[in-house]
């Protein structure tokens, strides 16, 4: 076995919105000194976003997944009490359900203005939040590896976290429109393949070095290694508006990359399959969240996603047991059963109206959720 066993460290982060409690729409225009406030109570691990109706939280370099429950538990509650010490309040979820793209100022920032130059209406429409998962995988070469056989899995991790059913006020009848957002974007998607961390390395210095970006924080693939730290960056995946939920898909993400490095202990590896396969399950996930199966490329057959799921935590028990997190391994059956953030809003937004709300009214109670739910415990809603 070349490769030293990797510290398997987890990182989260995660981008919130800024709601106007009087009328649940963005807060366009916050002051300054919100932002401030927030540095002042968790430091740096709080930063602004491309719009200025966001804002991005990153845990510590945790040494397990209760370490990053502790540590995002603190963030989640600390950014909301802030806001709400300005007004404010902060919803987890991928898209508004209403809110207005052309309504928003980015923040102004050089990255973000030649983010803005650079993409102009493309960059415009960015108003979508994430979840990023980082992983610490200290050798180059094993984490060139372990992205080569992760990518199968992505769409699994992407169906349980979906929170972006609405864009603009209406119901887009897919469970994560974030990724239609965020795929017209270059550079997006199912990452390439590389046999070595020198052939990844060569590749993004091309085009680095004739000037199209400075770096390759530039490439937005749906897990790439960081630039920034020794890690496998996880992307994919909507953000999780219960914070069980996000230790959920983060525990799954974690223990799926040591079961892969357990089967290259033993000489084996996951199958690498064509990205047309892997790209048709992420429309699927995408479109259908975990209500309409999966492909088994393997038994080459459509399966139901929740045969999928109890074959895979069978598979990564021995992980989750070892990492301390069988818990939040556990918890997908919880999602599976009551659904995700998706799942939850459209619900809440049927509900509402079948109780006699007009469309606009019951959007309003789609926020009034997502700021309830957001909150790591009993936190205030609107």
């Amino acid at each position: 076995m070349p490769f030293a066993e990797p510290s398997f460290t987890v990182g989260i982060e995660e981008e919130y919105l800024l709601i106007d409690p009087a009328t649940r729409d963005l807060a366009t225009d916050p002051p300054s000194d919100l932002f401030t406030a927030c540095e002042a109570e968790v430091g740096n691990r709080v930063r602004p976003e491309f719009l200025r109706s966001q804002l991005e939280v990153g845990t510590s370099v945790c040494a397990d997944i209760a370490e990053a429950r502790r540590d995002l538990c603190l963030l989640r509650s600390s950014i909301g009490r802030v806001a709400a010490d300005h007004g404010y309040a902060i919803i987890a979820a991928s898209t508004h359900p209403f809110a207005q793209w052309m309504d928003q100022k980015h923040t102004d920032k050089p990255r973000y203005h030649l983010l803005a130059q650079d993409m102009q209406a493309v960059a415009s429409r960015l108003l979508i939040c994430g979840m990023h998962v980082h992983v610490g995988i200290e050798d180059d070469d094993l984490r060139i590896d372990l992205m080569n056989q992760i990518s199968y899995f992505l769409p699994h991790l992407l169906a349980l976290s979906t929170s972006s059913p609405f864009w603009r006020g209406r119901d887009t009848g897919l469970k994560s429109y974030r990724l239609s957002v965020f795929d017209e974007l270059p550079r997006t998607g199912v990452p390439e393949r590389f046999d070595s961390w020198a052939e990844y390395e060569r590749h993004w210095r091309v085009l680095v070095d004739a000037g199209l970006f400075e770096d390759p924080t530039m490439l937005w693939w749906d897990v790439r290694p960081s630039h920034k730290f020794p890690t496998l960056e996880m992307r994919i995946t909507d953000i999780c508006t219960e914070v069980d939920d996000a230790l959920c898909v983060a525990a799954l993400y974690v223990c799926v990359l040591r079961m892969l490095y357990r089967l290259a202990r033993h000489n084996l590896r996951w199958r690498i399959y064509a990205d047309m396969l892997i790209n048709e399950n992420r429309w699927r996930a995408q479109r259908y969240g975990f209500d309409q199966g999966l492909v088994d490329f393997g038994r080459g057959k459509l399966v139901a996603f929740a045969d999928l799921m109890h074959e895979l935590l069978d598979m990564v028990a021995e992980d989750g047991a070892a990492l301390g997190c069988t818990r939040e391994l556990d918890h997908v059956r919880t999602i599976l059963a009551r659904g995700s953030s998706a799942h939850r809003q459209l619900a809440t937004y049927q509900s509402a109206l079948d109780d006699g709300a007009t469309p606009e009214d019951a959007l309003i109670e789609v926020v009034d959720f997502l700021v309830a739910a957001t909150a790591p415990g009993d936190g205030p809603a609107i």
